[in-house]
Parts: C-alpha cells; sequence; structure tokens
C-alpha cells in the first residue's frame, strides 16, 4: 500500500466520512473556482497593457524594444494558461470528489436510481442474474460498480456472473482488505478518470486494430520523404514571400499528391487515436496513480508487475506516449489548420510513424495494460462496497462444497435497518429446505439474500451477515418466471423450461447457450474482457479459455414452483422434483405454500428439512410480520385476512 496519510484507516463511520469528504471538496472546489476566475482576470489585464504597450512602443518607432515587449507578453501569457488550466483542473477534480461522496452517501441511503443499472449485462438463460437483481433497477450491480472504464465493468460484470475459484475469491478479498481503508485513493482513482468525458470508450476494437500490419511496413521509401517533402514545401511558400516567383509553389504538388493517395490511411488513422483519446487518457492517469503504491497482497504485487512487464518502461509512461501521439490527429478538428499542417509537414504520416514506432516498444500488445487497468477498477468497486459496508463480513470460502453457514444474514439491497437478519445454515449434496410461510412473510425475500450473498462470496466481496462460510457452488434459481408472446410460451411452460434446465445441469447435460454452463474458473485469473466482441449489444464477460474449468455443484433457489397448476398437480411435480434432486450434485431452497410438501421431510429423513415464516392477527385486525426464519412448517395462512384489509369480502 503506498505509504501515505491518504492511507490511515476508517476512524469513523462511512456516513461521517463522506459527508466530511464531501464538505471538504467542496470548499475547495469553491477556493479553486476563485482562483480560477482571478487567473482569467490577470489574463486579460496582461493582454489589455500588452496591446497597449505595444501601441505606445510602435508609435514612437521602437521596433525592437516592441519586439521585446512582445515575446516577454508572449511567455508569461503562456505560462498564465498554464496555471489557468491547472488552477481548472483542480477545481474540477474537488467538483468530482464531493460528487462520488454524494454518490456513497446516496449508495448508503438505498437511492440507486442514479447508477447504471448494467443491464447490458442480462440474459434471460442466464442461472440467476435475473431472479436475483444481479443487474437492472435497484440492483446488485447499482450497489457496487465504481468502475470508470467499459472494460472494469466488464471485469466485474464478469465476477458477479460466474463463481470464482475459492482461490480466486480469496485474492480478491486480500486485495480490498488492503484497498478498503484507503478511501481517499480509491476516491482518486475514480476522479482521475471522470476529467474525461469519453472515459467509458469501448478500447477493445482499437486493441485490435493496433495489431493489424504498420502502414510503413514495406514501404521503407517512404522514409526519405517526411523529411524531403516538408522541406520542399517550405521553400515552395517562403520563395513567393522573398519575391522569387510563384513557380516555387511547384514544389507543394508531391506533398499534395502524397497526401491524397494516402488519405483514406490517414483517416482510419484519426478516427481510431481520437475516438479512444479520453480513454487513453484516463488509464494513464489512474496507473500512474497506482505505479506509485507499494502493494502487499498478491493481486496488486501481480497486477503491478504486470504493468512494468511491457518492456523496459512503466505502463503509464507507454500509455502517457500513446496519448500524445492519439492528441497529435487532433488538429485535424480544425479543417483549415489541418491542411496547412498536411500540406507543409506531412502531419498526419508523422503522425503514423509515431505510433507505429510506438507500437514497437511494447511486448504483448495494448491489451494487457487496458486488462490491468479493469482489474484494478473492479477491485476499487469491490474495496469501495467494503468501505462503505463495515457491518458486512469477509466469507470463509474454505468449507466443503454446497456448505452454507451463516449468522445473522441479511439481503444487500435493503437498507436502513429494513432488513431482518436471520441464521441459517445447510451442508452436503441432496439437501432440500422446503420453506413454507404466508403471503408476504419474507419467503422469497429470503431466498434471494441466501443467494445474492452467495453471489458476493464468491465473487470475492463482503457479504451481509456477523458470519458466512460456505463452499463451491453454482447458484440456480427460478423465481420470476413470465409468458412469452413471441414464442407463444406460457409462464407455465416457462416455468417448466425453467426445471428442465435445472435437471440438465445438475446431470452433467450440456446446455446450447454457453453462457449458462456452470463452470468455474480453476486459477487466480478473471474474465477476459478481450474475449468479447465490442460489437455485441448484450456482451457476456466469458471465463478465460487458457484457464481449466471444472464442473462445480448447483446451489438450487426455487420459489413457488409450478403455481401455474391445480394443487394436486403441483404438490405431485414438486415432490417428484425434490426426489430427483437429491440423487444430483446439488442442495438448495424450495419455497411453497403447500403445506403437504413439507411432509418429505419425513420421507426423506436427512434430505429434507422444514423452516418457515410466520405471521400474526393482531388484535385490531390487522396482521404484523417478524421475518423471522422459524424452525418447522408454517401454520399461519392470511390470504383472506390480506384481501379483508384490501376491501375485498370474504364469507
Amino acid at each position: 500500500m503506498p505509504e501515505s496519510a491518504e492511507f490511515r484507516k476508517l476512524t469513523v463511520a462511512p456516513a461521517e466520512l463522506f459527508q466530511d469528504n464531501l464538505v471538504h471538496h467542496t470548499e475547495r472546489e469553491a477556493y479553486f473556482a476563485g482562483r480560477h476566475r482571478l487567473v482569467a482576470l490577470v489574463r486579460l489585464a496582461l493582454f489589455g497593457a500588452a496591446a497597449a504597450g505595444l501601441w505606445g512602443l510602435l508609435s514612437a518607432g521602437q521596433t525592437a524594444a516592441a519586439l521585446g515587449l512582445g515575446l516577454a507578453a508572449y511567455l508569461v501569457f503562456i505560462g498564465l494558461v498554464g496555471w489557468h488550466n491547472r488552477v481548472g483542473y483542480h477545481r474540477e477534480h474537488h467538483r468530482l470528489l464531493a460528487q462520488l461522496n454524494e454518490g456513497e452517501q446516496a449508495r448508503l441511503a438505498g437511492q440507486l436510481q442514479g447508477f447504471d443499472p448494467g443491464r447490458r449485462y442480462l440474459d434471460a438463460q442466464h442461472p440467476y442474474a435475473a431472479d436475483l437483481d444481479v443487474f437492472g433497477d435497484h440492483s446488485l450491480f447499482q450497489l457496487l460498480n465504481r468502475s470508470t472504464s467499459r472494460l472494469g465493468q466488464d471485469w466485474l460484470a464478469g465476477w458477479l456472473l460466474a463463481p470464482a475459484a475459492p482461490e480466486a475469491a480469496r485474492e480478491r478479498q486480500q486485495a480490498t482488505a488492503e484497498l478498503a481503508p484507503a478511501v481517499a485513493w480509491q476516491q482518486e482513482w475514480q476522479a482521475r478518470a471522470r476529467h474525461y468525458p469519453r472515459q467509458e470508450t469501448d478500447p477493445r476494437a482499437f486493441a485490435g486494430w493496433l495489431r493489424e500490419p504498420d502502414f510503413f511496413a514495406g514501404r521503407g521509401w517512404l522514409l526519405p520523404l517526411l523529411g524531403l517533402l516538408p522541406l520542399l514545401a517550405v521553400v515552395g511558400v517562403a520563395a513567393p514571400l522573398l519575391g522569387y516567383g510563384t513557380w516555387f509553389l511547384l514544389l507543394l504538388a508531391p506533398s499534395f499528391a502524397l497526401n491524397h493517395h494516402v488519405a483514406g490511411v490517414r483517416a482510419a488513422y484519426y478516427a481510431h487515436a481520437t475516438t479512444m483519446r479520453d480513454a487513453l487518457r484516463a488509464a494513464h492517469d489512474q496507473l500512474a496513480h497506482f505505479e506509485a503504491g507499494n502493494w502487499q497482497s498478491p493481486a496488486l504485487r501481480r497486477l503491478h508487475r504486470t504493468l512494468h512487464d511491457t518492456g523496459n518502461t512503466a505502463a503509464a509512461r507507454l500509455l502517457n506516449r500513446l496519448t500524445g501521439i492519439a492528441g497529435w490527429f487532433s488538429a485535424r478538428q480544425n479543417p483549415a489548420v489541418a491542411g496547412v499542417l498536411n500540406t507543409l509537414l506531412l502531419w498526419d504520416l508523422w503522425g503514423i510513424w509515431q505510433l507505429e514506432r510506438w507500437k514497437r516498444r511494447i511486448t504483448g500488445g495494448l491489451e494487457p495494460l487496458l486488462e490491468a487497468a479493469a482489474e484494478i477498477d473492479a477491485l476499487v468497486s469491490l474495496a469501495a462496497f467494503r468501505a462503505a459496508n463495515p457491518g458486512c463480513t469477509e466469507p470463509d470460502l474454505t468449507a466443503p462444497a454446497l456448505t452454507v453457514e451463516a449468522t445473522q444474514l441479511a439481503h444487500p439491497l435493503l437498507f436502513g435497518g429494513e432488513g431482518v437478519r436471520n441464521d441459517f445454515q445447510t451442508a452436503g449434496l441432496g439437501q432440500t429446505v422446503i420453506v413454507t410461510g404466508s403471503n408476504m412473510a419474507g419467503k422469497s425475500t429470503f431466498l434471494r439474500t441466501v443467494g445474492l450473498n452467495l453471489v458476493l462470496a464468491q465473487a470475492g466481496a463482503v457479504v451481509a451477515a456477523n458470519a458466512f462460510r460456505c463452499g463451491p457452488a453454482q447458484v440456480f434459481t427460478a423465481m420470476r418466471t413470465h409468458d412469452n408472446l413471441a414464442e407463444s410460451t406460457s409462464s407455465f411452460y416457462a416455468e417448466l423450461k425453467r426445471l428442465r434446465l435445472l435437471l440438465d445441469l445438475t446431470s452433467g447435460g450440456e446446455l446450447k447457450n454457453k453462457s449458462s454452463t456452470l463452470k468455474m474458473a480453476g486459477g487466480v485469473d478473471s474474465p477476459s474482457a478481450f474475449t468479447t466482441s465490442p460489437a455485441t449489444d448484450n456482451p457476456q464477460p466469458a471465463t478465460n479459455k487458457q484457464q481449466p474449468v471444472t464442473e462445480i455443484p448447483v446451489f438450487y433457489l426455487l420459489d413457488e414452483i409450478l403455481k401455474g397448476t391445480n394443487s394436486e398437480d403441483r404438490h405431485r411435480g414438486a415432490r417428484a422434483l425434490v426426489f430427483q434432486l437429491r440423487e444430483r450434485v446439488a442442495s438448495g431452497l424450495i419455497s411453497t405454500h403447500d403445506l403437504e410438501l413439507a411432509a418429505l421431510e419425513t420421507d426423506l429423513p436427512g434430505h429434507v428439512c422444514n423452516v418457515s415464516f410466520n405471521s400474526y392477527l393482531n388484535p385490531d385486525g390487522t396482521l404484523r410480520f417478524d421475518y423471522r426464519l422459524t424452525p418447522g412448517v408454517c401454520r399461519s395462512f392470511n390470504a383472506s385476512q390480506l384481501m379483508r384489509l384490501m376491501g375485498i369480502v370474504v364469507e
């Protein structure tokens, strides 16, 4: 960890820290705003004084003195411009830092609507993402995501979409434990990138384009012309001005011809360079911040080494050079200036040559640098979530497969003390916990509570519990099934398809949709963002194909299964499903109103247990829910009373 006062351990509550930060950065923003206005006035005064001085000296015939004053004023003015820009940067930086702390306060209050919902990652066939609110409105992604780049968001989404091997999740835990106390460092990382409007531009097309053959490859004859033709062009323009005849303008013809001949290449280089400039500048500023650190955890040390394994130059310096070259092409944004520069100096061709020279200095291409920045981006998200939620705990991932042991487990998307905490445990293969309960008592919420915390744990994040221990498991849900008119599919048939999918997965059946195959990455590396196409509208971060993968058991969460049929069919079908699942490499929870299903605890001893949520009738006729998980079967059902409370007459 960098040795800095920024990294002092948190000694105040997150809400108080974020409020203090907000006040501090708002005050600093106001201070620099005042300085910015002052420097602007100084620039204006200098311009006026210099203009008046030049006018006076020229009127007096003191040409030499006027030239000296003009040069001095120009140099001072350039210095003031640089000062003005620096002050403006600090003003904007503190504004961004204040905005980040406002965002942290909003998350603590459960106000997630202003954050990216990540709907692009939703896949109806995914084992659990839609049912558990991993993405979408009021989602886990909105709660966690602080990533500033498209690749960082893809990495974080990939961690949430697939369980990591325990050693990989443990590595992320260690990294976030190191980063979490460094709130100022995390926010500096985020703010540095947000100075650039297009920092989230997807870099995959650009990185792939850099691997294409060089334009100058096989065109060595062009290199001497880069020096010769600009010299001829300058002579062609200067000669008529000095009275040597206009025929010298013919010396511009070779430059015109060459620029026209390579116009398509010049346009392509310009398009790629300018599109990616903001994203490259953001990555440079962030990696310079990271490279200055002295990191201790294995993941952060590995990333630090990666950024220095790109040759003899640190990654931030390489990216700084690349952003400078990308900026070279920005002259084309002014057609008049670009025309002069290209005619006289072959400006674009010089930029192309510099870019291809830069490519030869980096080993392995641009991808490793951007991947490292993306992984740090995702780790910052998990670390910021950890810092903002000191009541969460780091899960123990050393338990046998399909073990879940939780103390005071809570739903991570219930805020402000709304959620009731419950203890829960299950262990071993073929175990089914049947959850009965009255309407609105909390059955579905509890299933999501277990599922979301398993997703967090296996992503390497902290969980909403006082203690949490689990083993490898692929979460699978069947909770929200809908009809599909386009496919002529009823909600009941959609649910049957979902249950068929569960049976296929737990029997080793191979799915057609590769995004739903239940695999776990065997190594510590994470999904490679560069294995997905930037053109897709619904990217699914894929497991790195170079890693070994292993089959993992399934932990299922089934809510009110077979609700679209009559009670007899529902009971018979649910009973048959439980009997099949106890023979599979799977365990899980099933919520139901079917009390007869609870008899399976007797029919399948050691494989089925009953728990319940209950409601209570108050003396005034209203209902009370305590949302407490209770051993045994629910005996209090409230549909009739709920209908009466809604004004529906029930005999």
